[in-house]
């Protein structure tokens, strides 16, 4: 028997699963192949979900895992996809494991990776109390002492979602900081330090911050520090199949999830930079749909 799918999804975390689940149940043939290592695997708890609001990330991964796979249209292959080509029927498919698969669609949802930096015990906090969004996190340290580790315009975009949830804030811009005088200005009126020194080391207790340490020497107390990051695609297969990314370094989607190459469907974290389980449950919902409607009609 030969692997051939309609569609084939790589990425089984939250947005994958939820196409797989609105493509199994309109009776596609659906391969999801996964590597079992999702964005938020650091992450204690999950919020901003109704439903599984302050749930363990893996809890909730597992239980749609379940339920996706009762589908007998469903199959997951624990593997990590490597290579795509295209076909003269549509997509092949190569894994690690030496193992190829072909479907008639693609589906890319696999996330992006962090790049994260080269400070002492950043890698310990990331996700736990050095954290990236104020909607996922920002209600458990509302009123702590936070910092934002950022700077320019990217910084400036953050600043009046922090400053909402806690009045002891900083802007800690690793080095000399680049704003305009009209942001400067604002950040005085609303008493916000700004913090021109490099972090060389996060200090921490089982990942909970307790303080920094600058190059110049000093230290100063956080409870949390927000930190935008740069990041890369978990995969080079929409570039080996030529989607076109944004200048910010997603895959380039239209409202209906679509990339610019005919045939293959991004979502989730690796299509825009809201980063949350509800915003990636919601586009592989809406990709499944999109992608199901799209076999009909070429069925039809």
């Amino acid at each position: 028997m030969k692997n051939i799918y309609d569609v084939i999804i790589i990425g089984g975390s939250y947005a994958g699963l939820s196409a797989a689940m609105a493509l199994g149940r309109s009776l596609r043939n659906v391969l999801i192949i996964d590597a079992g290592k999702p964005c938020n695997r650091n992450t204690p708890h999950s919020q901003n979900f109704i439903t599984q609001d302050g749930e363990k990330p893996h809890i909730i991964a597992d239980k749609a895992r379940k339920q996706v796979l009762a589908y007998s249209t469903v199959k997951l292959v624990s593997d990590v996809a490597k290579s795509g080509e295209k076909t003269e029927h549509g997509f092949k498919i190569s894994t690690q494991s030496g193992t190829y698969y072909e479907a008639k669609k693609l589906i890319i949802a696999t996330g992006i990776k962090d790049i994260l930096p080269n400070i002492k015990g950043f890698k310990d906090t990331w996700a736990k109390s050095v954290i990236h969004c104020p909607y996922c996190h920002g209600y458990e340290f509302r009123n702590k002492k936070t910092a934002i580790m950022s700077n320019g315009d990217k910084a400036y975009h953050m600043i009046p979602l922090i400053h909402n949830l806690t009045k002891k804030f900083s802007v800690i811009t690793q080095g000399k900081a680049h704003f305009t005088e009209e942001q400067l200005m604002h950040l005085k009126q609303h008493n916000i330090p700004l913090i021109e020194k490099e972090i060389l080391e996060i200090v921490h207790e089982n990942g909970a911050v307790k303080h920094v340490i600058y190059n110049d020497g000093t230290t100063e107390a956080f409870d949390a520090i927000y930190a935008q990051l740069p990041f890369e695609q978990h995969t080079n297969i929409p570039n080996e199949l030529g989607c076109e990314l944004t200048e910010q370094g997603y895959i380039q989607v239209d409202e209906m999830q679509k990339t610019t190459v005919p045939g293959i469907y991004a979502c989730g974290d690796n299509t825009n930079r809201l980063r949350s389980v509800a915003n990636a449950v919601y586009s592989g919902n809406l990709t499944g749909a999109v992608l199901n409607m799209e076999l009909a009609h070429e069925a039809f």
